[in-house]
C-alpha cells in the first residue's frame, strides 16, 4: 500500500520543509534573513544572508521541536543550513507575490499546545533552557511555521487535479494491505473516497513544491562563505 508521509513535517524542512516542519530559526517575523544581522554571514541567497547564528538557532530549536538530543555537530548545521536556503526562497517568493502575513498572534495557539505537553511551566522553561532557546524565538519560529504551510496551501494546491483512476489505483492498494492486515471493516471506496482524494493532493502538492524549489535554486545566485556547510 502506498503510505502516508508526514507531510506536515516534511514541509517544515523549509523550516521548513516544511514546512512543515519540519519540517522549523528565531525569527521577527519575516527579517529572519535581513543584512542587518551582525554575526558572521556564512550563506548569501541573493540579496539575503544566513548568519552563522541562524544557522545555531535552527539546529536547536528543530531538536527542541523533535525531542531529539541537543546536537550542533556539523553534520546537523549543515541540514540547518539547507532548511534555511529553502527558507530564504520562500521568503523571496511570498515579497514577490506580496503574500499577506498572518499575525504573530496566531502563533499563540500552537505555543499553547506545545507548553501544554509540559508537567509544569518551570519544566517548559528548563527545556528551553536546555537547547539555548527563549520562549519569544519559539513562539516566532511556531508563526513562521504556520506562515509557511498557509503560503504552501495557497501557492500549489490550486493546481493540483487528481483523477478518478488515481483515486481508484490508491483504494485498492489500500484494500490489498487491509486484506492482509485481517482488517474486518474495510470501508467502501465512496466512503473512502475524500480521504485518499486528500492524501493524494497532499502528495501532489509536496511534488509540486519540490519542482518549484528545484527551479528557483537555478535562478537565485546561493554563494556559500562558509565552505564547510556545503
Amino acid at each position: 500500500m502506498v503510505k502516508r508521509c508526514d507531510r506536515a513535517a516534511r514541509r517544515l524542512k523549509f523550516a521548513c520543509r516544511v514546512l512543515l516542519a519540519g519540517c522549523f530559526v528565531p525569527l521577527t517575523c519575516l527579517d529572519l534573513l535581513s543584512a542587518d544581522i551582525i554575526d558572521r554571514i556564512a550563506i548569501s541567497v541573493g540579496n539575503q544572508v544566513i548568519t552563522e547564528s541562524q544557522i545555531d538557532d535552527e539546529v536547536r530549536i528543530t531538536q527542541f521541536l523533535n525531542g531529539d538530543k541537543l546536537d550542533l555537530s556539523l553534520s546537523e548545521k549543515k541540514k540547518a543550513a539547507s532548511r534555511l536556503i529553502e527558507q530564504a526562497l520562500v521568503k523571496r517568493e511570498m515579497e514577490l507575490s506580496r503574500y499577506p502575513l498572518p499575525s504573530l498572534d496566531d502563533a499563540a495557539e500552537p505555543l499553547r499546545k506545545l507548553k501544554a505537553g509540559y508537567p509544569s511551566d518551570a519544566q517548559f522553561q528548563d527545556a528551553l533552557r536546555t537547547y539555548g532557546i527563549t520562549e519569544d524565538g519559539l513562539k516566532q519560529r511556531l508563526w513562521w511555521q504556520l506562515t509557511l504551510l498557509r503560503f504552501v496551501e495557497v501557492r500549489f494546491r490550486p493546481g493540483i487535479q487528481i483523477q478518478d483512476s488515481e483515486l481508484q489505483e490508491y483504494y485498492k492498494q489500500e484494500v490489498a494491505q487491509w486484506r492482509i492486515e485481517g482488517t474486518q471493516s474495510i470501508p467502501s471506496f465512496d466512503e473512502a473516497r475524500s480521504r485518499i482524494e486528500e492524501i493524494l493532493t497532499q502528495q501532489g502538492i509536496d511534488d509540486a513544491m519540490d519542482r518549484w524549489l528545484s527551479e528557483v535554486r537555478m535562478q537565485v545566485n546561493i554563494r556559500y562563505r562558509d565552505e564547510t556547510l556545503q
